[in-house]
């Protein structure tokens, strides 16, 4: 019998549930999950989410598992969530709406049925794909540090395992498995690394997977170190999450910038409440402030006060606004007007009588058929960059936002009413003029 390197992983008290989806590598972790379980007297059960995005092939898939685990007597939990529509409705990516539901759906398992831990079968090639992925966004150190083995309630034993070695493993166990017919297709970047470049990687070097594994664990050391120091620099702010934030300038000073940067990262994650969409750009702003202020992604902005550096949550987002042919409105740094009787501006039509406001962004909202957040991330415009445009609705729907096409369900002639949106964004030198 071929040997495989199969991990040995300690179940918790209250044992797992497994994220199964059908393929070889949830297959292959249910099996030794399994076993470990009969080893340790822990309880192992497998849980499964349909996303409703293959049609038929994806009820095959839950069938498979759900009737393995029943010759098996393996207790079995199966969820489902129409990933399109969440997409749609919440401006996401397919795979982040997925994502997202499925992670919910096994969490709601893992509380209901009184599991410790979820167990996922990323393993050393997913690791390896990841830290590429994050490489070519332009990440930094912790990036780099691939998958992590635990996040929160989340366990992640088959990271030791190469894709190679789990495919030996399941040929010497008779571990059936069904295949994913998305998963061989170039669509998306991380397929397109798992069938182009890792195979030239490997070519160059058979252990390229096994060699990005242990680089990442040497990285991650020193992430944890970088971590910690920020920590104690931390200490020295006076510190209020969700609210506020207060770090002394000559603190960050006299720290070294790798330190510093994550010190500023992990407070405006604090006061924000949230850590994505945080990135270089927001904390390389936050630092180089001498004068005014800064806004920052979910309502935050920095201040420099003299010597101190303030980080504030907004209580609110700047309100909707009504407004009518004629008006002017202000939007944060934004004057935004509806005219007729000019040549600047985006020329519009409306029904007559309809409801005009300016407002922020929302998920939902479209221009021509792509979302505004992908439009916004295709022209390089920040998350922070974004929250601060107005955006003209007519009837509560976007209509016309700055620097890009109106949406063409308004466009000249559509409707009785044409009108020009002109969007002025105030500077030092045009603030005083009218």
């Amino acid at each position: 019998m071929t040997r495989t390197n199969e991990p040995d992983f300690f179940l918790p008290e209250r044992g797992a549930l497994c994220a199964v989806s059908g393929g070889l590598d949830s297959m292959c972790l249910l099996t030794m999950a399994v076993q470990w379980g009969q080893a340790q007297g822990r309880r192992v059960a497998a849980a499964h989410f349909n996303h409703q995005l293959r049609g038929g092939d994806a009820d095959r898939d839950e069938r498979f598992v759900r009737d393995w685990c029943a010759a098996y007597a393996i207790p079995f939990f199966a969820g489902r969530g129409d990933v399109r529509a969440k997409a749609e409705r919440e401006g996401l990516s397919v795979e982040e709406a997925a994502r997202t539901l499925r992670y919910a759906f096994l969490e709601e398992v893992r509380q209901r049925e009184g599991f410790d831990c979820i167990l996922t079968a990323h393993h050393a090639d997913d690791s390896a794909e990841t830290m590429l992925l994050n490489l070519l966004r332009g990440t930094g150190l912790r990036g780099l540090t691939g998958i992590p083995p635990v996040r929160g309630r989340i366990r992640r034993p088959l990271l030791g395992m190469t894709r190679a070695e789990l495919a030996r493993y399941a040929e010497a166990h008779h571990v059936p498995h069904v295949e994913d017919a998305t998963n061989e297709k170039d669509d998306m970047t991380r397929n397109l690394l798992r069938h182009r470049v890792m195979p030239v990687l490997r070519a160059a070097n058979p252990r390229a997977v096994e060699n990005m594994a242990r680089t990442a664990a040497l990285l991650a050391a020193d992430e944890a170190a970088l971590h910690e120091a920020a920590e104690i620099l931390l200490k020295k702010a006076e510190l209020v999450p969700g609210v506020s934030a207060a770090l002394p300038v000559s603190a960050l000073d006299s720290t070294p910038e790798a330190v510093r940067s994550r010190a500023v990262q992990i407070a405006i994650a604090a006061v924000a409440g949230r850590e994505k969409d945080i990135g270089y750009l927001h904390v390389h702003s936050v630092l180089e402030l001498e004068r005014g202020q800064v806004s920052l992604p979910y309502g935050v902005i920095a201040v420099r006060e003299g010597e101190t550096l303030r980080l504030l949550r907004q209580a609110e987002p700047l309100a909707s606004q009504r407004i009518l042919p004629g008006q002017t409105v202000f939007f944060g740094p934004w004057r935004v007007r509806i005219a007729a009787d000019t040549d600047e501006g985006l020329p519009l039509s409306v029904p007559p009588g309809a409801a005009l406001s300016v407002t922020g962004w929302e998920a939902r909202d479209r221009l021509n058929g792509r979302t505004l957040k992908r439009l916004c991330a295709d022209r390089g415009i920040s998350p922070m960059e974004r929250d601060a445009l107005p955006v003209l609705r007519v009837n509560g729907r976007a209509a016309a936002v700055p620097g890009f096409e109106a949406e063409a369900d308004f466009a000249p002639g559509r409707h009785e009413m044409p009108v020009r949106a002109v969007f002025l964004k105030e500077t030092e030198e045009n603030e005083h003029d009218e």
